[in-house]
């Protein structure tokens, strides 16, 4: 990505992001339990208590795959992306969606101040959001996923060749959405919301 990219108001708007997911997704992946309390050490971050992964393998795939979309949502080409936890037969379970709108037609100086203060709330309301959330088992995975309005070309960016189209499987009932946070400002418009299968969704049985 040419750093004069980064001057605009989308970039600094889309660097002020991926650094907030980076944290956002750590704190997500505190907030299951996956991992032992002490996989993660205590830090401030927009002037709250976050936790950083300490082992370098899981800081390092968080980072790089979210760094990665840096170009992709300077352009406006991200939608959401998500935290998804499966079962043993790679069907979701649960997804922390974070939903995205940068608008690409504001020209104005970004305040950063002011939109790190709206995005320290979603950091504060996450750990509250626990009672909402699914009980994993203990067999469970999870990933980062991306989905974007328009796939970019591999070819133009590295960063593109990181994300390749997915065979997960879905779940077949529109899912029950539950929200957590958001915001809407003129530069960024910002949805939490966990999404669960509905009632109605079959069940997976092995064959």
């Amino acid at each position: 990505m040419d750093r004069k990219d980064l001057r605009t108001p989308q970039g600094e708007i889309a660097r002020i992001l991926v650094e907030f997911l980076e944290v956002a997704i750590t704190s997500v992946i505190f907030l299951k339990g996956i991992y032992p309390n002490g996989a993660f050490e205590r830090r401030r971050y927009m002037n709250v208590v976050v936790h950083k992964a300490r082992h370098p393998q899981l800081n390092e795939y968080i980072h790089t795959a979210v760094v990665a979309l840096l170009p992709f949502i300077n352009k406006g080409l991200v939608d959401r992306v998500a935290v998804i936890f499966f079962d043993d037969g790679d069907v979701p379970i649960e997804r922390f969606v974070f939903k995205l709108n940068v608008n690409q037609s504001y020209n104005s100086k970004v305040e950063g101040a002011n939109l790190e203060f709206s995005l320290r709330s979603f950091l504060i309301k996450l750990p509250v959001s626990e009672p909402l959330t699914k009980v994993l088992p203990r067999n469970c995975r999870w990933e980062i996923m991306a989905y974007f309005r328009s796939l970019p070309e591999a070819s133009t960016s590295k960063d593109a060749e990181m994300w390749i189209p997915t065979d997960t499987k879905q779940w077949q009932q529109p899912p029950t959405i539950i929200p957590i946070k958001s915001m809407s400002s003129e530069p960024l418009g910002l949805q939490l919301y966990l999404e669960h299968p509905s009632l109605s969704e079959p069940k997976n049985e092995e064959k």
